[in-house]
């Protein structure tokens, strides 16, 4: 399993792990740990957060010498999101490697954004404790090549262009309401409202920061729809 293990970290993210063992803690669910944080990720997923954030960061700095703080600082949340890194993780097939306890494996939760999302960190954690910085950035820009540049221009944050739409036409600030929580701890499910005004819609997310976007999404849709039909109905008036 050993060498089995470090032929896939070399493969993933460009460096033979000298000491496995940091590498089979990141891949450990605590559900499989009998909840025993030091033998889980989640020590190693908060260093690796800070790796990845760093490295992004620097990365970004560099290729967009042109751009403002504010415009790097759009492409760089667009980038670290936990959907993000889940999605990063399915791409390297994390979800075979993660262990997990009989109870959080029966709930699917090798297929959890949260999940995958926390187990990339950690395994750029242990990038970082086994090999440095320097092999943690080349991993980060190995495992993020194709997304840098995905949008040519800085994406706008949905909830923070539902706020800039909503005081440009002067309607109410956009409140946030968390509806319903359900799911399992590992694996849990968000129903968000929104509401501007007298309008609103309601989104699910594996988080309430995901729930939140994805319902700032919907609503910012809806509203440009409207005001767009509004716009047609008042030029065909004679």
């Amino acid at each position: 399993m050993s060498e089995a293990l470090a032929d896939w970290v070399e493969r993933s993210f460009g460096v033979r792990p000298a000491d496995i063992a940091p590498f089979v803690r990141a891949l450990t669910h605590s559900s499989h740990a009998d909840g025993q944080h030091g033998d889980s990720y989640e020590r190693l997923e908060f260093l690796g957060d800070r790796v990845l954030g760093l490295a992004m960061a620097e990365w970004l700095w560099e290729t967009f010498p042109d751009e403002p703080e504010g415009l790097l600082s759009k492409r760089f949340n667009a980038l670290v999101t936990g959907a993000v890194c889940a999605d990063v993780a399915r791409s390297i097939d994390a979800e075979r490697h993660v262990r997990l306890g009989k109870q959080a494996q029966g709930d699917g939760a090798q297929h959890s954004d949260n999940v995958l999302g926390d187990v990339l960190e950690a395994l750029l954690g242990a990038v970082y404790r086994t090999a440095g910085f320097d092999a943690a950035r080349a991993a980060v820009r190995l495992l993020w090549a194709d997304r840098l540049h995905a949008e040519a221009r800085a994406p706008q944050h949905p909830k923070s262009a539902l706020q800039e739409w909503a005081a440009a036409n002067r309607r109410a600030v956009p409140a946030y309401a968390i509806v319903q929580r359900q799911g399992p701890g590992h694996a849990p499910r968000f129903t968000v409202r929104v509401s501007v005004g007298k309008d609103s819609v309601e989104a699910e997310g594996s988080s309430k920061q995901d729930a939140e976007t994805s319902a700032a999404r919907t609503l910012l849709e809806q509203l440009e729809e409207q005001a767009a039909a509004n716009g047609a109905k008042k030029r065909r008036r004679p």
